[in-house]
């Protein structure tokens, strides 16, 4: 008897398996949204890890096996991913649905003229790092929303009750990020990368300038002496950066002028305890406004 209610036990969990969504995000913080929104009813993967420099990833067979068995990818999408049509194509998974997340995102810096390499790393169809706008995040979340009652229009009401309960805590988390900020608005800052255009629009900072001289080209000695004059100039207090990217050109202005160097993830899970994207945008904020 025992021997049955095991086997029974067995086939319950698989089929419960076999009823749920298999979901892989390209980024942590596609994944991390995906079950939010999905719970119980999926399985989230990710590819690329919080600490990866998304723009740039090594094309791995295990990628390839994760979108083998997904049943939808969901991505960032402009041109930020330029790695994932090789890895669609080496899973061989047919009946894999692509989700481009920026659909509906108010897209900036969109090139007006034709992009060419002496312009470093510009994407075509614009800034894509438009997740740091905690507006942006609900979008996405309504975007896998769709998809996911497309998929199993059975669960709709779970899906929606989860999403519903996302949005409320973007709401309310928004007036403690705004109160945080407040007193930095409209002040001058420099970033490392040109990935913060949307988080300072949304919270009224200004970037005046980036430690990379183009886009994707590193920090040159040049670069960091017209850096040090103008920080000197305009008393800039902050440096904002990636925590994928090495700190040793914004250490050595920081050096000559005193500014602060704010090395923070910009994905769930770029850091251990960064575990939600509510916990990416407290972390980022918290330490914008101890340093400003």
């Amino acid at each position: 008897m025992k021997k049955y209610i095991i086997i029974f036990i067995i086939l319950i969990c698989s089929l419960q398996l076999q009823s749920q969504i298999n979901v892989v995000g390209t980024t942590t913080t596609v994944a991390s949204l995906a079950k939010i929104v999905g719970g119980e009813k999926v399985s989230v993967d990710y590819i690329c890890r919080g600490d990866q420099d998304p723009h740039f990833l090594e094309i791995l067979p295990s990628y390839m096996m994760k979108l083998r068995n997904a049943d939808i990818v969901f991505k960032i999408g402009m041109d930020l991913e330029k790695w994932l049509p090789q890895l669609i194509d080496g899973s061989r998974n047919d009946k894999l649905k692509l989700i481009d997340l920026s659909q509906e995102i108010s897209k900036k810096e969109v090139p007006t003229t034709k992009t060419d390499a002496s312009q470093g790393d510009v994407h075509p169809y614009g800034n894509p790092h438009y997740w740091l706008d905690p507006e942006n995040a609900k979008i996405m979340a309504e975007e896998i929303y769709s998809a996911f009652s497309s998929y199993s229009s059975n669960d709709d009401a779970y899906f929606k009750k989860n999403l519903d309960e996302f949005k409320k805590q973007i709401d309310s988390n928004m007036k403690e990020w705004a109160k945080k900020t407040s007193s930095l608005k409209q002040k001058n800052i420099i970033t490392f990368h040109k990935s913060w255009v949307y988080f300072t629009d949304r919270f009224q900072l200004k970037i005046v300038e980036n430690v990379e001289p183009k886009p994707g080209i590193p920090p040159t000695p040049s670069h960091d002496a017209s850096l040090i004059q103008l920080i000197k100039k305009d008393q800039i207090k902050i440096i904002l950066m990636e925590n994928y990217y090495s700190d040793s050109a914004p250490n050595h202005i920081s050096e000559a002028t005193g500014i602060s160097v704010v090395k923070v993830p910009i994905n769930v899970y770029g850091i251990e305890s960064v575990d939600s994207y509510i916990k990416l945008m407290d972390y980022i904020i918290n330490q914008i406004s101890k340093n400003g």
